[in-house]
């Protein structure tokens, strides 16, 4: 089958579509003909030799496509079904991909769309668990317009939380059809935050690391009811609770997600899409980091999608 692979870390020029051997799913595992698969900034960070070191590298941990195969025990889908998930051996990237875990696509989503959610979803409803946000409280999300802060707001509304969230002001119109009241970034956001909320907010989430954790300590009142997804050098130095997946995984919204998007609680972020072939220009577009939504490949099949 043909997969994305570096044999070695740099520019997105090492990248390769590779021939690599099938893989075969194990207990309670399924494998799927590959429709679309999601990147994402760790996948450029572990190009640039930042993550893993070892060579050469596969790339790739959430997709969509048809399932062609089961695992042992597996229930609950069939070969022929349309899925979407997580794939615990990093290579989604690829004509086959095997997943951990996996639910149904929601009939109203393409494969494009859906291979776009699965770890945005996970990433954001990890952190929503740790700060402990629900019904009542009042969230501020630094960053709330991409793929992962537009699906902690929607999480976060849908659980009852009252949401603010900062962006530029083009995203503002975007923030509110999502349910959250949006501020600007940059100098004097904490005020614009109070202005909003004179008796406070009770929790925050950065999700852009833009250095912002001082003021969201403050106005939350203590490290404790920060947590960060992306500044792991702020979170050290200021107390505030770094949020990874080894630490406990929120897979649950997986199969929580489809009923919220059917009845429209929950859309989807925009995608735009490359072909497996140029995974090269899709690293570029993202590093670059101008994209709103997400980036997405799609394998050479005819029911991949529309790009």
């Amino acid at each position: 089958m043909k997969a994305a692979r570096f044999s070695g870390f740099g520019s997105p020029d090492v990248l390769e579509i590779a021939d690599l051997p099938e893989p075969h799913p194990g207990p309670g595992q399924v494998r799927i003909a590959v429709r679309a698969a999601g990147v994402n900034a760790s996948d450029w960070k572990k190009r640039q030799g930042l993550m893993d070191q070892e060579l050469p590298q596969t790339l790739g941990h959430e997709a969509a496509g048809v399932v062609d195969e089961l695992g042992e025990g597996v229930s609950g889908v069939a070969v022929g079904d349309r899925v979407f998930g997580l794939s615990g051996g990093g290579a989604a990237q690829a004509e086959s991909a095997v997943l951990d875990h996996y639910v149904r696509i929601p009939p109203s989503l393409d494969f494009a769309t859906a291979a776009a959610l699965p770890s945005a979803l996970e990433t954001a409803a990890r952190a929503l668990d740790q700060l402990g946000a629900g019904a009542g409280c009042t969230l501020v999300v630094n960053g709330a317009s991409g793929s992962i802060g537009s699906a902690a707001v929607q999480l976060a509304v849908a659980r009852g939380a009252r949401v603010i969230g900062t962006a530029g002001p083009a995203n503002h119109d975007y923030l509110r059809s999502l349910g959250a009241e949006p501020v600007s970034y940059g100098e004097s956001m904490a005020e614009r935050v109070r202005a909003l909320s004179p008796g406070g907010v009770d929790l925050a989430l950065d999700v852009a690391g833009s250095g912002v954790l001082p003021e969201l300590i403050g106005l939350t009142g203590a490290a404790a009811n920060v947590v960060t997804i992306a500044d792991h050098t702020g979170a050290l130095e200021h107390g505030v609770r770094f949020s990874r997946g080894d630490t406990g995984r929120a897979l649950y919204v997986l199969d929580e997600i489809g009923p919220l998007i059917e009845a429209g609680r929950f859309t989807p972020p925009t995608v735009r899409t490359f072909p497996l072939t140029d995974i090269a220009t899709a690293h570029r577009v993202g590093e670059a980091g101008h994209a709103r939504g997400k980036l997405v490949l799609l394998v050479d099949r005819a029911d991949a999608g529309a790009s």
